[in-house]
């Protein structure tokens, strides 16, 4: 088996390889037979890394310990899921999850296409399979998933228990399917560079795709976060950690993209800084891939020493210098079709909006690379704090949510202040009340940024709200039907305008989350003997001893506690500390309360002979709404992307390059 998924590898790169050098000859005059062979190169690459996945799959669920990847992250006693999680858990097992994602990407990309984007396609599979190419070239000369032992063990060392939780089973795949569904953007900028094809056809192409690869992005994120929140037992769900900066990364370059592209549509402005933009988002996902294998940054998320950082950092360098380079080769092809009429405008706005974005991912940047900078200078790794991070990001996070209320409100080229009265004055009072209650009506008064964070989500709600209600009006009015069916036929009709809006309101949701969650925490360690209680924030906690449990995976000691709110018990909880054997490591396993205003959240530190239990409480509030609001942005996201009708279809591929002749 081991042999079988080195050669099938082997012939995924030798695939890859003849579908590059194919398709780039598919472009000289009468040679068009070449790109038939490019395209099922594509797919055999793809069934090839199918069959490598197979392989290993088949080898983590029967216990084959022969392969040294099974026998270090996985064993008999596991369940099959946490035994397939031992793919991603390895670092050759995650590369070849995210070949094989790629892989797929690529043959979904070229099947979709095969009779449309004739002159693109070539140069789209040609960069697709490029990547693919140097992923499936580490697989097969630097680090494989199909090495061997010498010896077989008896039994493996198992999964790390940190990831033996559902959350994290997601987390991983979904980041990869996020950063492999941005190399389809970059293929086709790259694409349309190459061939001089500027106008808008390729943004029109790509923007589903973004959409996609944009929510699935986010959702990994916060998957992430709450397994962070889940299994790390520190009361928290984001610590600016370098790997989670990794990911952010991206998704806000990619956010600004999508705002921008449609000045691009519409306008025909901004055309060199999307290309940028796209150049800078894929770059960024490579980045974050050598983050997590190259050993330069401490993380908890990382892989540890590795010796593939040289071959991620040689690509990185390889690929920008070469699409930034190109970029510049072509800018006298991408000059503007209108310029920036008045500062005060939706085009204006968007562009405010994407420098606030890019600003965060340089800062973000700055902070997650600083310890290696010091390293390098100073000879000692100087890590950012998150003081530094929230200090940048409250003020321009607060600015880019007022953005996206202010945005969808002002017409495009130019805004008059009668304009601006009419449509602003009740989001200002609706954001002036919410300011007013949070400082009135909390015990944290003096938390300026909480106040004004509840005035920008006010704010931007009415303004998303209003825009609905508007809408819902006129079709109604004009169409003759219920409410319900004017809301429904206005946002079938519109779905990406209106998908965008629920985005919008998912955002407004999940930074109400994020502000209460921090701003009106409280946290309190309390030590209880056996039949005493102790309160924490109006809820107090009764110790009804110690508990002890055992089986084949773990071995675990816990306190169980009685819960009571207002002299009425409210629920039982039990945090309790683990040890597996396997692995020879010791985890805490938090108890949680969990409603839609606030978390009860407990860890056990320590319980000792007498039943003396040590514990940390956390009451946070809100945080439920971070989870509901990433719910939101992917019911918004999934909208947005969701293709229209086919007879809408022809009536958009007509209409949109006309707007962008006459606009």
């Amino acid at each position: 088996m081991s042999l079988l998924g080195r050669v099938v590898v082997l012939l995924a790169l030798g695939c890859a390889v003849f579908a590059i050098a194919a398709a780039l000859m598919s472009r000289r005059p009468g040679r068009r037979i070449w790109q038939r062979s490019a395209e099922r190169a594509v797919y055999t690459t793809f069934a090839l890394m199918t069959g490598a996945m197979l392989v290993m799959v088949y080898a983590l669920l029967t216990d084959n310990f022969w392969f040294t990847s099974v026998a270090d992250y996985s064993n008999s006693t596991l369940t099959w899921y946490y035994k397939i999680g031992g793919l991603w858990a390895s670092e050759a097992g995650s590369l070849l999850l995210f070949a094989w994602i790629l892989s797929m990407y690529a043959a979904l990309v070229t099947w979709l296409n095969r009779r449309r984007q004739r002159e693109l396609m070539p140069i789209v599979d040609a960069v697709l399979m490029t990547v693919v190419g140097f992923f499936c070239f580490l697989l097969s000369f630097a680090t494989s998933p199909f090495d061997t032992l010498a010896v077989r063990p008896v039994q493996g060392g198992g999964l790390n228990p940190l990831l033996q939780n559902g959350y994290m089973m997601a987390h991983p795949p979904m980041l990869y399917l996020g950063y492999a569904g941005l190399a389809i953007p970059f293929a086709f900028a790259i694409a349309a560079l190459w061939t001089r094809r500027l106008d808008t056809e390729w943004i029109s192409r790509i923007r589903r795709w973004t959409v996609i690869a944009w929510i699935v992005l986010a959702v990994g994120i916060l998957l992430g976060a709450r397994w962070a929140y889940g299994e790390l037992g520190w009361g928290g769900y984001w610590a600016w950690d370098p790997v989670e900066n990794a990911a952010l990364m991206p998704w806000l370059v990619a956010t600004a993209f999508l705002h921008s592209i449609m000045v691009q549509e519409r306008r025909g402005m901004l055309r060199v800084w999307n290309m940028v933009l796209v150049i800078t988002a894929y770059s960024l996902t490579l980045f974050g891939t050598f983050l997590t294998r190259s050993g330069v940054v401490s993380s908890i998320h990382a892989f540890g020493a590795s010796t593939l950082g040289p071959y991620f950092l040689s690509f990185i360098m390889v690929t920008t210098v070469a699409s930034f380079g190109l970029l510049i080769s072509r800018l006298p092809d991408l000059r503007s079709a209108h310029s920036l009429e008045s500062f005060i405008s939706r085009e204006a706005i968007f562009l405010y909006n994407n420098l606030l974005l890019i600003g965060l991912m340089f800062a973000v940047f700055w902070g997650t690379i600083f310890p290696v900078i010091t390293q390098i200078v100073e000879g000692k790794s100087i890590t950012v704090g998150t003081g530094y991070y929230n200090q940048v990001a409250l003020p321009i996070g607060i600015v880019l949510l007022v953005l996206t209320g202010v945005g969808p409100m002002i017409p495009w080229r130019k805004a008059s202040l009668r304009q601006l009265l009419r449509r602003f004055i009740a989001p200002l009072i609706g954001a002036a009340i919410a300011a007013v209650l949070i400082l009135g009506f909390t015990d944290v008064g003096s938390s300026r940024w909480a106040s004004l964070t509840a005035a920008a989500c006010a704010f931007v709600t009415i303004c998303i709200l209003g825009e609905f209600w508007r809408g819902t009006q006129v079709r109604h009015a004009l169409g003759g039907v219920s409410w319900p069916g004017a809301l429904y036929q206005l946002v079938a009709r519109n779905r990406r305008r209106y998908g965008g809006y629920v985005v919008h309101l998912g955002i407004v949701v999940l930074i109400i989350g994020l502000t209460g969650s921090q701003a009106f925490a409280t946290e309190r360690d309390i030590a209880l003997r056996p039949g005493q209680t102790a309160s924490v924030r109006g809820y107090t906690f009764l110790n009804r001893g110690a508990f002890q449990s055992n089986d084949a995976n773990e071995q675990q000691v816990g306190v169980n506690l009685l819960e009571f709110q207002g002299g009425k018990q409210i629920g039982t909880m039990n945090p309790s500390i683990g040890f597996f054997p396997a692995s020879q490591q010791r985890l805490t396993e938090i108890a949680l309360d969990s409603t839609p205003l606030r978390d009860v959240y407990v860890v056990l530190v320590s319980v000792d002979p007498s039943g003396l239990a040590r514990i940390s409480v956390f009451v946070n509030p809100l945080v439920s709404w971070v989870w509901f609001g990433g719910g939101i942005m992917l019911l918004g996201g999934l909208l947005a992307a969701w293709p229209p009708p086919r007879t809408q279809r022809k009536r958009q591929e007509v209409a949109v390059p006309e707007a962008v002749r006459t606009s």
